[in-house]
């Protein structure tokens, strides 16, 4: 597998994932947020960001992090396996609120520069919503896409996963967890 796409709720760890399956299986690990967010927070137009993606997913070989729906459809045709982190809220919202608040005026390695961690009350919202908002939505998108899935319900499904050399293909992460 050249082309893996990682999704999942906010905060639910894709870049942290990113990197780690880039190291494990060589493979150039692409941020989208990086690419995304211009300065000061600054978005692109759509045209710009258009672009970007299809330079972006022209490569031969990457790891992509990033939910970014309006280019989902186009990076779902390319990609080879999409790994999934479909954590409960439980998860991803607890996660959300301490990095807010500890990382609060840093900008993550993950993003452009002078974009600093913040507290912005309607992206939380976003966040908690995402369950019943995002969610179902992405999921008929990546079932009509028809690429190979592999879907980590839980960190402890995760961590097997990685812990087994995050293998692309064969054993589920439910069958590696039930043995751990």
């Amino acid at each position: 597998m050249d082309r893996i796409l990682i999704l999942g709720p906010c905060w639910a760890g894709k870049s942290t994932l990113a990197r780690k399956i880039g190291k494990i299986h060589e493979l150039p690990v692409i941020h989208l947020d990086q690419h995304y967010w211009r300065a000061g927070w600054t978005e692109p137009t759509a045209e710009e960001w258009r672009e970007q993606v299809e330079a972006l997913i022209a490569q031969s070989q990457w790891i992509m992090d990033g939910n970014y729906g309006g280019s989902l459809a186009r990076r779902l045709q390319r990609t080879q396996l999409v790994v999934n982190l479909d954590f409960p809220r439980r998860v991803f919202f607890p996660r959300m609120v301490w990095r807010s608040l500890s990382q609060y005026g840093r900008t993550r390695p993950d993003l452009a520069p002078d974009c600093p961690e913040q507290i912005d009350l309607e992206f939380w919202r976003y966040t908690w919503r995402y369950r019943n908002d995002v969610h179902p939505r992405r999921e008929a998108r990546i079932a009509k896409a028809g690429a190979p899935v592999i879907r980590m319900r839980t960190p402890r499904e995760l961590k097997a996963w990685l812990s087994a050399g995050a293998p692309l293909t064969g054993e589920m992460p439910e069958m590696l967890a039930a043995r751990g």
